[in-house]
């Protein structure tokens, strides 16, 4: 068992597991809740399973097994070092493996950011194993960026490692999406918080970075696969998250019967930003399905 302070200060207390999900691959998890329905939360790209850490017992408590997995190429999970190995076909596939692995005929996946565009792909694939989809700070398409910009960091981070590619980024002007009024103030505020992205990030896989950037930008637009679910769908973005409003507001439009909820006071991460807001709308949409 692990024990770590959440974003209050109270320690949450959950166990840690590797799991194999075949060929050689393994899966390291945080569970609460084993006796509850499948919850699925599927981190984004740099990031990892604490990023779930502050609200699994709280939804533990309301009757779910909650699993926040380190995605392939993350964290204390399996790391290829082919880029080959890196799509979100193999992430899905991995999510979806370990759903088995887990014995879950149904659950509810939620993905944040780039786990939000893997969600969508295991929706895709196994549609009628879900209980509900949750799509948080993610897009349907084509990660707008500035392509010259992405393309150059994957080539650094080929020569020279993550830690080199931050060096590059911390160089520049503003944090991408993340770089909202919201995350600057965790950032003065909570302890711990930039160190811990920079762990996240620094034991990130080179080889998915570099082969990750490429595809979130040239990804196919799943809209309309999206308009064919018929699975109760909760759209998540934060209000500073400018890139992702549209994307959010377009796939809630689209698939039958989504709900769209813009958490004030947040960015691209707003589980931190408004933990509290966050929550709520969570344990709302989950009351219902």
């Amino acid at each position: 068992m692990t024990s770590l302070p959440d974003a209050v200060g109270h320690h949450v207390r959950m166990a840690t597991r590797v799991i194999d999900i075949g060929a050689g691959e393994h899966v390291t998890i945080d569970e609460v809740g084993s006796d509850g329905r499948g919850l699925l939360l599927v981190h984004g790209f740099t990031g990892g399973r604490v990023d779930f850490a502050d609200h699994m017992e709280a939804l533990a408590e309301a009757g779910w097994w909650v699993v926040a997995p380190d995605l392939r190429g993350h964290g204390d999970s399996w790391h290829p070092e082919d880029e080959s190995e890196y799509s979100f076909d193999h992430f899905a596939g991995d999510m979806l493996s370990l759903v088995d692995a887990l014995g879950w005929d149904r659950f509810v996946l939620l993905g944040h950011s780039m786990g939000g565009m893997i969600a969508q792909v295991a929706a895709a694939k196994r549609p009628g194993a879900l209980d509900g989809l949750v799509l948080m700070d993610t897009t349907h398409g084509p990660l707008e960026i500035d392509r010259e910009l992405a393309m150059l960091g994957a080539e650094i981070v080929r020569e020279g490692g993550m830690a080199a590619v931050k060096e590059a980024m911390d160089a520049l002007e503003g944090d991408g999406p993340l770089g909202t009024p919201a995350n600057q103030r965790l950032l003065d505020e909570r302890p711990g918080y930039r160190e811990l992205g920079d762990q996240k990030f620094l034991g990130s896989s080179p080889a998915m970075y570099a082969s990750m950037i490429g595809q979130m930008i040239d990804q196919l637009d799943r809209l309309q696969h999206l308009a064919d679910l018929s699975v109760p769908t909760l759209v998540i973005v934060g209000e500073q998250d400018a890139p992702f409003l549209g994307p959010s507001e377009a796939m809630a439009t689209a698939v039958p019967g989504a709900r769209l909820e813009v958490i004030t006071d947040a960015g691209h991460s707003p589980q931190f930003e408004n933990p509290d807001a966050w929550r709520a709308v969570m344990l709302d949409f989950l009351a219902g399905v």
